[in-house]
C-alpha cells in the first residue's frame, strides 16, 4: 500500500482528491493538510511514501516544503501539482529535486499512476510542463535574489528579510537593486511582477 500525504488548500478539491485516491486499491491517503507549514510535521508523524503537494499553498509554498522534505525525510518522495505551466516554475521544481511535477487538471487515473511511478523511484514530469521548461528563458537571478524577491512579494520589508536571512539591511537592499536591474524592471513591484509571470518566484 502506497501511503500518501496530500497538501491542497482548496477544501473541496482536497476532499475530492482524497476520495478519488482512496478508491485506488494500492493507495491510501494517510493525512491531508491545507498549508505548507503543516507538511513537514505531518510527514514526520505519518511517514508517507509520497507527498502530493500543490505548488501554491498558504504559509510555506509547495516547492520550499518539498525541499525540506527531501532534506529531512528523504524516504518521502514528492509529486508537485500546479495549475500553471510557467517555464521558470518547472525549472524551480526540478532544481528542488522533486520526483514528479504535473498539471492539476490531469485525469485522476493519471495522478494515481504518477503516484505509483514516483513511489517506485521513477521521475514523472507532465509532457506539457517539460515542453514549457524547454522553451522558456533562463532565470537571470541568483538563488539569493530569488529568495529575497519572493520574501518581498510576501510583504516583508528589507529589515524583516535581513533578520530572517541573517544579513544586513543594506545587503538585502543591494540584492533587491540587483534583481530590479537584471530584470530591466522599473522598481521592486515591477520586478516581482516580471519574476512571478515567468514562474521564477
Amino acid at each position: 500500500m502506497i501511503r500518501v500525504l496530500l497538501a491542497e488548500d482548496v477544501h473541496m478539491v482536497r476532499g475530492a482528491l482524497v476520495a478519488l485516491l482512496n478508491l485506488e486499491p494500492d493507495i491510501e491517503v494517510v493525512v491531508d493538510v491545507a498549508s505548507g507549514d503543516e507538511i513537514l510535521p505531518m510527514a514526520k508523524e505519518h511517514s508517507p511514501d509520497v507527498a502530493v503537494i500543490d505548488i501554491d499553498l498558504p504559509g510555506q509554498d509547495g516547492l520550499t516544503a518539498a525541499t525540506e522534505l527531501h532534506e529531512q525525510l528523504p524516504t518521502c518522495r514528492t509529486l508537485i501539482l500546479t495549475s500553471l505551466g510557467r517555464p521558470g516554475t518547472v525549472r524551480r521544481a526540478l532544481a528542488a529535486r522533486v520526483n514528479g511535477f504535473m498539471l492539476k487538471d490531469a485525469p485522476s487515473a493519471k495522478l494515481a499512476n504518477a503516484i505509483r511511478n514516483v513511489a517506485s523511484g521513477r521521475r514523472v514530469v507532465d509532457g506539457e510542463l517539460a515542453l514549457s521548461a524547454w522553451d522558456g528563458a533562463e532565470c537571470p537571478l541568483t538563488n539569493r535574489e530569488v529568495t529575497i524577491l519572493r520574501l518581498t512579494s510576501d510583504g516583508n520589508d528589507p529589515t524583516e528579510i535581513a533578520a530572517q536571512l541573517y544579513l544586513s539591511t543594506g545587503t538585502v537592499r543591494n540584492y533587491l537593486t540587483s534583481a530590479v536591474s537584471k530584470l530591466n524592471a522599473r522598481n521592486r513591484v515591477d520586478a516581482i511582477r516580471i519574476a512571478t509571470e515567468a514562474g521564477w518566484i
